[in-house]
């Protein structure tokens, strides 16, 4: 057997790294100088933007780009027209080799349906969040008197739409909700004949106040009825008024009839 002689333990470590010099220049050159060469690793190209074109435009496209795509599913985005991209992969600047294929998304024909909630009562905000919710696009917001601020129709295309109606997602919603306010002025109504408390609950009804209450004939509250009333029925009054009553018999009320009528 042969037999290596070696003058020290330096020389064996000389040969060692004289060993591992050579596996890591050849393992760099395969690696990286052989391995690309076979592979063209070296040829890349970079991924176009993709974004809005259409299938008439795609091929096209990506053939003049040494590259293939293949559509992978449909969404819908009123953002885009029909039949164009809406997402690819690999993103638009990535490097690929030549003939990769792009995976890609197309906006759908038509919208898919939802159906319309119900805002009726609801606060604003909370009506635009449950309209977001239902993949629908909150419109224009207008007013009417009402003493609350919440929603009171929800429109589409200008018509009132009721809740659970079919649509498409993407629908614009139109918002109808109370000033806080409510009719400023308004018609006095006739409180005449009503027992007292109708009379207030009809008041109150009506964003007025009750104010002083007058029994000419010393009658009974259980008998007595509005007699006259002030400011009298028909005349305009503001919201918050304050009305005065007059209690009394309803025999007085009907020869009051009967004397404004002679």
């Amino acid at each position: 057997m042969l037999k290596l002689k070696f003058d020290s333990w330096l020389d064996v470590l000389k040969h060692l790294g004289i060993a591992a010099v050579l596996g890591a220049i050849i393992t760099v050159t395969f690696f990286y100088i052989n391995l690309p060469i076979v592979t063209n690793h070296g040829e890349s190209l970079t991924v176009p933007d993709l974004d809005g074109l259409s299938v008439e435009e795609l091929q096209e496209f990506l053939v003049d780009r040494d590259l293939r795509y293949e559509v992978v599913d449909s969404v819908y985005s009123s953002e885009y027209p029909p039949l164009t991209v809406t997402r690819q992969f690999p993103k638009p600047g990535s490097k690929v080799k030549q003939g990769r294929k792009i995976f890609i998304s197309l906006n759908s024909v038509n919208p898919p349906s939802t159906r319309m909630p119900d805002l009726i009562d609801k606060t604003l905000k909370n009506a635009e969040l449950i309209l977001k919710s239902y993949e629908l696009i909150p419109g224009k917001v207008t007013y009417e008197p009402d003493p609350f601020r919440n929603v009171l129709k929800q429109l589409y295309n200008g018509e009132e739409i009721e809740p659970n109606t079919p649509l498409p997602k993407g629908s614009v919603i139109d918002i109808v909700r109370g000033d806080g306010h409510g009719k400023r002025f308004f018609e006095m109504p006739d409180l005449r004949g009503l027992p007292l408390e109708e009379a207030r609950v009809l008041i109150r009804g009506n964003n007025l106040e009750p104010g002083l209450v007058f029994n000419e004939d010393s009658i009974e509250i259980e008998r007595a009825v509005i007699i006259r009333q002030s400011p009298r029925q028909g005349l305009t009054v503001r919201i918050g008024r304050s009305i005065d009553l007059w209690i009394g018999d309803p025999a007085e009320l009907v020869n009051l009839d009967s004397l404004l009528q002679e």
